[in-house]
């Protein structure tokens, strides 16, 4: 983690919660993290920071998190942005959280790519930076060695999505546990801040979407889950919009990918077994949305995760 004056207290601590309590199989710290800068000490809006370590600890880095800034007009140290750089040309992961997009975007390493940030600073990355192109409807944005996202929470979304990535989706829902969070959201999930929260009277999603998460093999279609919430099918659409900023059948698709994805991990079950589990109708129809969501085939997937193993 780079921190710098003027850093955002809370995107620097994002990263380290969540990658410092991220544990293996036996229970051993599977990150090393350290949190470097150009300067003994750091100040931040409200106290100042004794840091640890130089930029130079960069250089060792697999993966860099640029956490936000709090005045999109400070200046940042040129030798932060040089030492950025250098860590993206090399080929190190180099992730944004929040502002800190702009502080990515000033080494040049977002030109040609798609991007995020906070919703409410998203016209003005834009404008700054026009060879960048701005997505501020979505969580976060992978691509693959260079990610950003949103603000606040979104941080949350990606770093358990790096761990993810990393380790697989047991251990990111182990990390998210352990530090008391909710589990990972998909990137392309709209920003919850521009979405209406859930009513006083009630009308939360939480109780169905728990429900739906531990019957993934039943009957799932809207009329199904509308009569589950007492609800007519617009009205349970227009919530999931409000809410989850997607379609019911999409949220259930991806809870369906997510349950695929353990077992495919945690389990030497066949991918047709794989696909009645999550309550997919054949594994021609798994094969196809895990394609679609992310990105290769189950079978590959799977592969991956036991060659990391």
């Amino acid at each position: 983690m780079v921190a710098f004056d003027g850093v955002v207290l809370g995107d620097l601590a994002t990263p380290c919660e969540v990658f410092g309590r991220a544990r293996d199989a036996d229970g051993r710290a599977v990150y090393e993290v350290r949190i470097c800068s150009s300067a003994p000490v750091v100040a931040s809006e409200h106290v100042g920071l004794s840091v640890p370590w130089r930029l130079s600890a960069l250089a060792r880095a697999d993966t860099v998190i640029v956490p936000g800034i709090e005045a999109l007009d400070r200046p940042i140290p040129a030798n932060v942005l040089r030492a950025l750089r250098r860590a993206v040309d090399r080929g190190t992961r180099v992730a944004s959280i929040c502002s800190g997009a702009f502080v990515l975007a000033a080494t040049g390493a977002l030109d040609g790519l798609r991007a995020t940030t906070h919703w409410l600073a998203a016209a003005e990355l834009a404008r700054r930076h026009p060879r960048v192109t701005v997505d501020p409807n979505v969580l976060y944005v992978d691509n693959g060695n260079v990610l950003t996202s949103a603000g606040a929470a979104a941080g949350l979304d990606l770093c358990l999505h790096l761990v993810r990535r990393d380790l697989g989706a047991e251990a990111a829902a182990n990390a998210a546990r352990a530090a008391v969070m909710p589990l990972e959201r998909a990137g392309g999930q709209a920003q919850f801040i521009v979405h209406a929260p859930p009513a006083s009277d009630g009308s939360s999603l939480e109780p169905l979407l728990a429900w739906i998460e531990n019957n993934l093999r039943q009957d799932l279609t809207l009329p199904a889950i509308a009569r589950r919430a007492a609800m007519s099918t617009r009205t349970l659409s227009r919530r999931f919009r409000e809410q989850v900023g997607m379609t019911p059948a999409s949220w259930i698709t991806h809870a369906r990918i997510r349950s695929a994805q353990r077992l495919l991990e945690t389990t030497s079950l066949s991918v047709e077994r794989v696909a009645a589990d999550v309550g997919f109708g054949s594994s021609a129809v798994l094969r196809e949305h895990f394609g679609q969501i992310v990105g290769t085939s189950p079978q590959a997937y799977r592969q991956s995760f036991r060659t990391t193993s």
